[in-house]
């Protein structure tokens, strides 16, 4: 064997403890008991504040590490990716958030013995990225009651899925679908009212409800999906088909694929940045970035 193949690989894992102590004692404890010494030499970051998992990833980049493992949720992954995108780093995940909407969809173990244990194996890939103005997103942005129920989330003290169901619940009924203006990447143009339109780059928001079935991770493609506020009655219909993931054969969705769109609101408003209510301009500017990120996945689950 060459030096060069016995030289161990660095691993930063950047945890955020948001994720509650019983889940980052199992991960430490994970850690110790599943990682290959022999393979990889291994550091654990504890995130302080948001926007501190920015700062660890750009300075460990910096650093030479080789893999960086975001655990948490798609926020925490975000925040990874963006420090990595279009770099040799490789990317690992340890899904501890709520939806875990981007692990799901890679086949990522949501047990995180499983997924600390998949990351010896080391089988990685590259995907598609995203970005809304210049900001970067790696699952799904969206705007309109995407976005708000993104905002309202974010400030609820309950999390998991009942946290997300209750502010859905409280928001639907007065919300008015917004007036939306689009231009694909084709030239064609729309102009539309919807409940909200999702940017998906992976085919889910999380805990299964898979918005865009037919998204793909590698296929250099946007796939746009427009929704609009379908009557009450139809509701329960809309929610089976989130769960057998066939939202597209839904009455009052349409969705397009496309590498570049532009889409104009009347005015400036939040924007769901995977899970992260943000707020960047009323013109909203969305392309594809392809097969800039390298991340570990399941070969044997990945939707890709």
């Amino acid at each position: 064997m060459t030096s060069q193949t016995l030289q161990k690989k660095k691993i930063l894992f950047i945890v955020n403890p948001n994720s509650g102590k019983k889940k980052s004692d199992l991960l430490t404890q994970s850690i110790q008991k599943e990682i290959d010494v022999k393979k990889f030499d291994v550091e654990i970051v504890y995130t302080a504040y948001a926007g501190h998992a920015v700062v660890v990833s750009r300075q460990a980049v910096e650093d030479g590490i080789d893999i960086i493992v975001a655990a948490g949720g798609d926020g925490t992954i975000n925040e990874v990716a963006g420090e990595i995108i279009d770099r040799e780093t490789v990317l690992g995940i340890i899904p501890m958030g709520s939806g875990n909407g981007l692990a799901r969809h890679l086949g990522i173990p949501r047990q995180i013995e499983k997924a600390v244990g998949l990351i010896n194996q080391f089988d990685f890939t590259k995907i598609d990225t995203c970005s809304v103005n210049q900001v970067h997103f790696v699952s799904i942005a969206g705007i309109g009651f995407d976005a708000l129920v993104a905002k309202h989330f974010a400030r609820n003290e309950r999390r998991g899925f009942m946290g997300y169901f209750n502010v859905v619940a409280n928001k639907y009924l007065k919300y008015k679908p917004k007036k939306y203006q689009i231009v694909f990447a084709n030239g064609n143009k729309l102009t539309t009212r919807a409940l909200f339109i999702a940017f998906a780059n992976s085919n889910q928001f999380g805990y299964n409800t898979t918005i865009a079935p037919n998204a793909r991770l590698t296929d250099g493609l946007i796939d746009v999906c427009i929704v609009k506020k379908p009557m009450l009655v139809s509701i329960p219909i809309i929610a089976n088909l989130l769960l057998l993931n066939k939202i597209n054969l839904a009455n009052d969705v349409s969705i397009v694929q496309t590498p570049y769109l532009s889409v104009t609101q009347s005015r400036n408003r939040v924007v769901n940045i995977d899970g992260e209510p943000i707020r960047i301009a009323k013109k909203l500017n969305i392309k594809i970035n392809p097969l800039s990120l390298r991340v570990i996945i399941n070969k044997e689950d990945a939707k890709i």
